[in-house]
């Protein structure tokens, strides 16, 4: 497997950075993750806007402009020989002396990792997949932007050591008020009376780029759509539930916890909106392929 590091493909066993990085320091980064199919990364131009808002609200300045992003995602791509993978584009405050002070840092550290893509079992697509609500609760706004998605996410993994030792599949947090806000690594949605329910951005989450589609898709098939804040009680009295990101699309949800979802059953309304999902995908594959662009 090979790296970008910085200006370069390398062999992943030479893809090292310092100890003195900030990014491992402290965490201070920010990152994106995408999709690839057939060669092309899905919403690729989607995923370098929110690149560069994560950059611009932590200051830092990207190493290079966005197509040189873009071509270096490419060049990475073809250095793996990969079609269908999951990319990951990472960049970290760089190299320093110990200290919070960015200006200790001369120049960012740039990484994009590749990866063959491994599908989830097509089980959990039928049958569903069990959450949790976690313990562990999301980062208040004015703590840390939800806007930024950052290198920091201890909070998140202690979520999600909580679901592995009740052996579920994702732990769903909440924010300081109580209310249901997203998983470890995924948005959250449930269907009542015909109604896509999701949390709203003021609950404290990412606006994840999928959960954005997914929102407008749910408008085109006639489905009402309520973004607000919910209680735990909402999403284990739905009548369907799932999650979503740009690696799982979408995932149904057939149990929070004890409590059971749509009969233990993947509901008609979230295999529609799968397809959907999976049909823009298609759409926007062929289109950017006929291009040749990504």
């Amino acid at each position: 497997m090979y790296v970008y590091l910085n200006d370069k493909v390398v062999p992943k066993q030479d893809a090292v950075v310092s100890v003195y990085d900030h990014g491992f320091l402290y965490g201070d980064g920010i990152y994106e993750t995408m999709r690839v199919y057939g060669g092309v990364v899905f919403m690729l131009d989607e995923h370098m806007k929110r690149l560069c808002r994560s950059a611009e609200r932590i200051s830092l300045c990207l190493p290079m402009p966005v197509d040189g992003i873009k071509a270096a995602v490419n060049e990475t791509l073809k250095a793996n020989k990969l079609s269908d993978a999951s990319i990951r584009v990472s960049v970290t405050r760089g190299y320093g002396e110990l200290g919070l002070d960015p200006d200790l840092c001369e120049k960012p550290t740039f990484v994009i990792y590749a990866h063959p893509f491994k599908s989830y079992p097509e089980e959990y697509f039928e049958n569903g997949v069990k959450v949790m609500i976690s313990r562990v609760r999301r980062n208040h706004p004015e703590t840390l932007d939800p806007a930024i998605k950052s290198h920091n996410f201890l909070n998140n993994i202690l979520a999600k050591i909580e679901a592995k030792r009740g052996d579920y599949f994702e732990a769903i947090m909440r924010n300081l008020e109580g209310q249901i806000a997203e998983g470890t690594i995924s948005n959250l949605f449930f269907i009542k009376h015909d109604t896509l329910c999701t949390p709203h951005l003021k609950t404290g989450i990412l606006d994840g780029i999928t959960r954005d589609i997914i929102i407008r898709l749910a408008m085109s098939l006639g489905m009402n759509v309520r973004e607000d804040k919910f209680r735990p009680g909402d999403l284990k009295t739905a009548d369907e539930a799932f999650i979503s990101n740009s690696l799982m699309e979408i995932m149904p949800i057939t149990h929070v916890g004890d409590e059971i979802i749509a009969g233990g059953h993947v509901g008609h309304r979230t295999r529609e909106l799968l397809s959907a999902y999976r049909n823009v995908v298609a759409e926007y594959v062929a289109e950017r392929a006929g291009k040749g662009e990504n």
